[in-house]
């Protein structure tokens, strides 16, 4: 049964096509992978599916009475609202039936037996709904999906304005599975999740019966869940079966054939048009030179995709820091409570570190608090000397309105026009992109904007919180490289092993020094 179909489907952003007659079908249980590069628009492709963003051309057709569900980092949660209560908020329309159900009981002394009778039936379609839906049980629903997300942990009780970026997601996240829709649409779950959670979500995508649409840079939890790849690139939307390492495999196969065919036929047709020069003006051979000519007309041309162009990161470094990174005595980070014991650390030049944990624990706090962002609760910080820190932010709370090359340009006066746009070609973005304005782009696109910036400062410590949020496969592979490369000292927040684990000396792990459960 198909709950999705999508016809002919053309978009774009000014002069920047991002589909062209693009077609689509979602079939009920299907669990597919949207792969693509940064700024392919795969986020652009689930706006247009849920009707928040109205295509240039094409038809999107749900099935009827097909709920759906969007995972959307950028969605609002309301001030002043409890975790439960929004947690709560997904079973609203069935509340909202019970409150018609209630109301036909309330009717029913006042009606003619006919009408009765099909009150009675109203109130049994009603009573069947919600006893599907595990109405009754709602409360043991809630605490079951909190306590696999680890919500429980930050308690429901708590408000949603003072939540971290990863207890922000997991809230909108289980909110969402607590819908339990005919159709899940997920855009990179994983950011911000930690390990314990990534986990749980895996095998609870792994067991889901309906359908869902994933977007995902993190290949090994994509490999594990999806049974169908759909990859954008260059405009098209192609469908492949299989895992991510099952599309490698034939997307590869099918580009060294293209390739293959290209080389042959080019060579066909220089053949034909070296037979043509120098025959078409001797009378004996004229004829064969315009049948090869015309043959030539004939002849449907195949081009090759142009590829997109890889980033290439090399972070620039300035003279050595002094031994002393920095040394924190009796530390205790946090806000209006502490979140951790007195944290007794020092970090050396030249260690590169990775600081893991659950969210909330307070790693970017940590970070925040050795820098002199935030003042801690007890304790000193000790910077060395001849520090030059480069610091990558989770999130950027204030959008920019300026284009890429002012973005850049603005940090680094001295340079030209050219040399901005060298800059930023380097970390993978193309023309179209430079030319943009930074807040249209997206995620990951304005992540290499945030890493151009920090790769052209020179710079002997590096501090990144959740660096590959966003980036596809291309850019992460090429981070890792670069980072394994660089001269200096590096303190890195990231919830992805495969990742920091050959880039690292040492780890730190916030949940031994944190004073709440895990």
């Amino acid at each position: 049964m198909s709950i999705l179909t999508v016809k002919n489907l053309s978009h774009g952003f000014g002069d920047r096509a991002i589909f062209s007659e693009v077609s689509f079908r979602l079939l009920k249980g299907e669990h597919i992978g949207l792969i693509g590069a940064n700024g392919e628009g795969k986020s652009t492709f689930m706006n247009i599916i849920t009707h928040k963003l109205e295509p240039d051309e094409g038809q999107i057709e749900w099935s009827k009475r097909v709920r759906s569900g969007y995972l959307d980092q950028h969605t609002t949660l309301e001030k002043g609202s409890t975790i439960k209560s929004v947690l709560e908020g997904a079973f609203k329309y069935l509340f909202d039936l019970e409150s018609e159900m209630n109301d036909m009981y309330l009717r029913m002394g006042d009606v003619t037996p006919e009408e009765l009778d099909v009150l009675m039936d109203d109130v049994g379609t009603i009573q069947d709904i919600l006893d599907h839906n595990d109405f009754y049980i709602i409360d043991s629903k809630v605490n079951d999906i909190a306590k696999g997300l680890g919500l429980l942990e930050v308690g429901l009780e708590k408000t949603v304005e003072n939540l971290s970026g990863g207890q922000r997601t997991k809230v909108l996240l289980a909110k969402l599975l607590l819908e339990k829709p005919d159709i899940l649409l997920l855009d990179e779950p994983t950011n911000y999740l930690d390990e314990d959670h990534i986990n749980w979500l895996r095998k609870y995508l792994q067991e889901y019966e309906n359908a869902f649409i994933l977007i995902s840079h993190d290949i090994p939890f994509l490999n594990s869940v999806v049974n169908l790849i759909y990859h954008m690139h260059n405009r098209e939307l192609n469908r492949y079966v299989g895992d991510y390492e099952n599309f490698v495999r034939v997307y590869e196969a099918k580009k060294k054939q293209v390739e293959s065919a290209y080389k042959q036929q080019q060579q066909e047709i220089a053949d034909l048009e070296d037979f043509v020069q120098r025959n078409k003006a001797r009378v004996a051979t004229r004829n064969m030179a315009m049948s090869r000519q015309k043959k030539l007309e004939k002849i449907d041309r195949i081009e090759l995709t142009r590829e997109k162009p890889k980033p290439e990161f090399n972070f620039k470094t300035s003279r050595s820091s002094g031994k002393l990174v920095f040394e924190v005595k009796d530390l205790t980070i946090g806000y209006e409570e502490a979140l951790c014991r007195p944290l007794n650390l020092r970090l050396d030049r030249n260690q590169k570190v990775a600081i893991t944990g659950a969210n909330g624990l307070g790693k970017t706090t940590l970070l925040r608090s050795i820098l002199g962002e935030i003042p801690s609760i007890t304790g000193t910080v000790e910077l060395g000397e001849f520090l030059y820190i480069g610091y990558f932010e989770q999130e950027i709370k204030d959008a920019s309105y300026k284009t890429c090359i002012e973005e850049v340009w603005e940090s680094f006066p001295s340079l030209n026009q050219g040399e901005v746009r060298s800059l930023l070609a380097k970390c993978g973005l193309t023309h179209q992109h430079i030319e943009s304005k930074v807040v249209v782009l997206s995620g990951g696109e304005q992540a290499k904007v945030r890493l151009c910036k920090l790769l052209n400062k020179e710079t002997n410590f590096l501090v990144l919180d959740e660096p590959t949020n966003h980036l596809d496969i291309d850019a992460k592979e090429e981070l890792k490289r670069a980072l394994k490369a660089y001269k200096g000292t590096i303190l890195l927040i990231s919830h992805e092993p495969e990742f920091y684990q050959d880039i690292v000396t040492d780890v730190w792990n916030l949940e031994k020094w944190t004073t709440k459960i895990v």
